[in-house]
């Protein structure tokens, strides 16, 4: 989101990004846009989103604005309500596939719910965009509303020096540490890798617990660090010193099949190698530039056959880079941001 704030406010548009207030949140980093957090007494659970949603509906009311967006369907009911007593209009943001995520899918009356939501509002909206051509397809014919596409590309950087061969092996996941996101067969893997390999987890979620008894269980504790939260800007700093990214997600649910994650990106934009799977998005990136390595399941077996096999060979490892680093030139918010403002062009 702070990319696509601070693309509108510079455009012209005054922006005011709304948003919860954990109560672990660290302090709002100093933007060009203005920023509020909305506290909410539930923080998990059909309560949350309940409470979040008329807190929401209510600042929205008696907030002036010439559009409201709506990121994503935990948000688009309160959007969708408060514009019916404003004259303003209508943009969604779909960063997932929400009634398909594996927090939803597996439970038929949420999943209901949130399709009901989905139905009533996103007909509404006067413009809508998500993060990647089999997903936009697949909400046009589901919703008779056109959506275009806005990747989530980091801002270009500049390039990073070549790593030494005897670089620490570093395996590095970055994101929340949530179901589907393989990171339970990422840990099973790493007791069949040599202990010259570690790996860290930047992020909290869902399964932050579950996996740090699992890393105590396996013995792993010396070979894997978690990292807690990390800001971006120190997250920035960081990916350019590992050696391998994972982005690794399970075929559970449409949303992460067809999902194009920012990590994959900030990956490649770091001069990074990754592991990522080979669903719909990847593979056709892959096709555009190779700079991943495409894994068919998140067998703990398969995944450590494949990081071994990139340690053993050093020249593969050295084409990876030289991809990324060539990748990062065209994968570039800059490039990409113009997209985003021509859907906002067409509003006025």
């Amino acid at each position: 989101m702070q990319r696509i704030c601070s693309s509108l406010q510079k455009a012209g548009y005054r922006v005011l990004l709304v948003g919860r207030k954990k109560v672990d949140s660290k302090p709002l980093s100093e933007e060009s846009y203005s920023q509020k957090r909305l506290y909410c007494f539930f923080q998990k659970g059909k309560w949350f989103y309940l409470e979040y949603n008329i807190r929401l509906f209510f600042f929205l009311l008696f907030r002036k604005a010439d559009i409201l967006n709506a990121i994503d369907l935990d948000t688009i009911l309160a959007v969708r309500l408060a514009a019916k007593f404003k004259s303003c209009q209508l943009v969604y943001d779909a960063h997932e596939y929400f009634t398909e995520v594996p927090e939803v899918v597996d439970r038929p009356r949420i999943q209901a719910l949130w399709e009901r939501i989905a139905r009533y509002c996103i007909p509404a909206m006067d413009a809508c965009y998500t993060v990647g051509p089999g997903l936009a397809r697949i909400f046009e014919e589901k919703y008779q509303q056109s959506f275009g596409v806005v990747r989530n590309l980091p801002l270009a950087d500049a390039p990073h020096e070549k790593r030494p061969e005897n670089q620490e092996r570093i395996l590095f996941y970055q994101g929340a540490l949530n179901a589907g996101r393989g990171l339970e067969s990422i840990i099973s893997a790493m007791s069949l890798l040599p202990a010259s390999f570690t790996l860290w987890l930047a992020g909290e979620g869902d399964l932050s617990n579950v996996l740090r008894k699992q890393v105590l269980d396996a013995g792993l504790q010396e070979r894997i660090r978690f990292l807690g939260f990390v800001l971006p800007r120190e997250l920035k700093a960081l990916t350019p010193t590992v050696w391998l990214g994972l982005n690794l997600l399970e075929n559970k649910g449409l949303s992460y099949y067809f999902s194009l994650a920012n990590k994959a990106f900030d990956y490649v934009q770091a001069g990074v190698p990754s592991l990522q799977m080979d669903f719909p998005e990847y593979r056709a990136l892959q096709e555009e530039q190779p700079c991943f390595i495409l894994l068919k399941n998140l067998d703990p077996e398969q995944i450590a056959a494949e990081i071994i096999r990139l340690d053993r060979e050093k020249s593969r490892y050295e084409q990876l880079q030289q991809t990324c680093h060539r990748a990062a030139h065209i994968w570039t918010w800059e490039q990409e941001e113009k997209k985003l403002l021509a859907i906002y062009d067409k509003l006025n």
